[in-house]
């Protein structure tokens, strides 16, 4: 079954959800499959979204 993206809402510190990311990454010994990779995308496309929300990223030239 397809993750449930995050509702609507305040957006997490990016932080937050690089450290998800990175619990979630050890946790599995980097082997990112099924589920596991599922939800990893959804946490990176919220980072993204986090990082963007507090001016972290720039967009290249």
């Amino acid at each position: 079954m397809p993750p449930t993206p995050p509702a609507p809402g305040p957006v997490r510190p990016a932080a937050v959800v690089n450290a998800e990311i990175r619990e979630l990454v050890l946790s599995c010994g980097g082997w990112l499959y099924g589920d596991t990779r599922s939800r990893y995308e959804v946490l990176v496309a919220e980072w993204t979204r986090a990082s963007a929300a507090e001016g972290d990223i720039v967009e290249a030239a």
